[in-house]
């Protein structure tokens, strides 16, 4: 079913050199394949070859890049390709995926996110639809992933309910949790302790003091905290400027598909619906109340035999966010007639299973590159060559150019390099000593904030981020010919505006020695 039949709305100058380069971009799949045969092929020339990064002590590591022609590694290749390096890459991240889509699966074809579409369509004023979404993606970076794969389906239902095109949805959600995955209101989220541990053992390790600007001790988990704070506002702000501004304009009219049962000629909500969602509401409650349960009891935080603390509740979000969408769906389901058995539970999520096998030949061919990227050693040697770059500018003398390259430079690997934790701790052992050795302006807290402000701007157009093919198979439900190309055409301006202004704003906070957390 298609809503329209207007005509794409042509662009000019750049952007289309962009649209016409990007709809050439062949599918994620078929890039990775090519990716394989790539790194064979590189590796085959430049096998040996040996080059120096620094250790988190100071000292030099030498890496050679592995020739993964000869039989040793053509071996490591065959034994790691199920279970390492595809269903075991990034510590299960392919299960994690499946999991949610079986609670979200149980919600969907209950038809609860249908009725929900039409009952907040009624009520929440359009304006604020898409800084909403932006702001709910930046703040779902406290649950891990569960803002790809919750929050960007459900703004395209929710956009295709109120009659627009679900891509403008999509592209404003998507914004917000990926590119402000490094903005917050919470302070010591897992990334902010991720990036703050190692800043300073970074640090330390070579005699660099842990310190501000002025002079006062830094606490990892809340040294950035006040950036982070004003950078969620801003990119509200800003991703809703560009929704408005470009994303709006270029889709407003063009056509797309429905789901398969999503009916929307009814926008009013039936009175089974309106009993489906007050038992939604209950089973909600009970939901969170079992969770609650969980968090004090079994779940609890306490202190390892290292004397660290460990928080499983945190560590098991994704499987009580399944177990919430699972629950609420299943009371819509039987309330409204929908599920009359445990067994219609498990066909709904049978059937959303169904629709995942894109996403499983996506991962295998994409898991499978990465862990060659890494295993080689041309994952390391990238990063190498941009930090030798970066370091041959000569740019001694002007901290604000430092960075300013050094966010280019961050943001330029990210399209090739995934993974903010393995990034950081390639390019943090180098840059964090180095730049204050240039020049003592240059805090570790300072350089901490530019990586995360680089790493989280180009990550919703590089193919390289783990969850870039989920997207577009979610997408691509609205538009089964919709390009890899074309998502990124789409995010561009998100990326490109973000990159800009939260620059801006890191070189602000510098130049007027306002503190970046506490």
């Amino acid at each position: 079913m298609s809503t329209s039949e207007v005509a794409q709305p042509s662009s000019g100058g750049i952007i289309a050199f962009i649209e016409k380069a990007g709809k050439k971009i062949p599918d994620p799949i078929i890039i990775f394949m090519w990716f394989l045969v790539f790194v064979f092929a590189l590796t085959a020339l430049i096998g040996g070859l040996t080059f120096e990064t620094q250790s988190a002590d100071g000292s030099a590591i030498t890496h050679t890049i592995k020739k993964m022609t000869e039989a040793e590694h053509v071996r490591w290749v065959f034994d790691n390709a199920l279970l390492n390096n595809w269903l075991g890459f990034g510590g299960g991240v392919l299960g994690v995926i499946l999991i949610v889509m079986l609670g979200v699966g149980v919600a969907e074809s209950s038809g609860l996110f249908n009725a929900l579409i039409k009952k907040i369509g009624t009520r929440l004023n359009e304006k604020f639809l898409a800084p909403a979404l932006i702001f709910l993606g930046i703040m779902s970076s406290i649950a891990t992933d569960a803002g790809y794969l919750i929050l960007i389906p459900l703004a395209g239902l929710l956009y295709a309910g109120l009659g627009k095109n679900p891509m403008i949805g999509m592209a404003a959600a998507f914004a917000g949790v990926s590119a402000g995955f490094s903005a917050n209101l919470i302070p010591a989220t897992p990334v902010d302790v991720i990036i703050g541990l190692n800043a300073q053992i970074f640090a330390e390790s070579q005699g660099i003091p842990f310190q501000a600007a002025d002079g006062s001790a830094l606490t990892p988990a809340t040294m950035h905290y006040y950036f982070i704070f004003v950078s969620t506002f801003m990119l509200v702000g800003l991703g809703a400027w560009v929704t408005k501004k470009f994303i709006e304009p270029k889709f407003k009219d063009m056509p797309y598909d429905l789901p398969e049962g999503m009916d929307l000629s009814d926008f009013s909500v039936t009175e089974d619906e309106k009993k489906g969602l007050r038992a939604a509401f209950w089973g909600l409650l009970a939901s969170i109340g079992v969770v609650v349960l969980l968090a004090l009891g079994p779940l609890a935080p306490y202190e390892n035999d290292a004397g660290k603390t460990v928080t499983p509740y945190l560590n098991n979000v994704i499987l009580l966010i399944t177990f919430i969408f699972t629950s609420v769906g299943a009371a819509f389901g039987v309330a409204t007639g929908k599920f009359k058995s445990l067994m219609d539970v498990v066909k709904a999520m049978v059937a959303q299973m169904n629709t995942m096998g894109y996403i499983l030949v996506l991962t295998f061919f994409c898991y499978n590159f990465l862990g060659i990227l890494g295993y080689s050693g041309l994952g390391t040697y990238i990063t190498y060559l941009g930090a030798s770059g970066l370091s041959a500018m000569g740019l001694q003398d002007s901290p604000i150019m430092l960075i300013i390259g050094f966010v280019l430079t961050t943001a330029l690997i990210n399209l090739f390099v995934g993974g903010l934790t393995s990034k950081w701790m390639l390019l943090g052992p180098i840059f964090v000593p180095m730049l204050y050795a240039v020049n003592p302006a240059m805090t570790p807290e300072l350089v901490a904030a530019a990586y995360r402000v680089a790493d989280s701007s180009t990550n919703i157009i590089t193919p390289m981020m783990t969850y870039a093919g989920v997207i577009l198979a979610f997408m691509r439900k609205y538009n089964k010919n919709l390009s890899f190309g074309d998502v990124i055409t789409m995010m561009i301006p998100y990326s490109l505006t973000f990159l800009v202004f939260w620059t801006g704003l890191l070189i602000a906070f510098f130049t007027f020695n306002i503190p970046f957390g506490f």
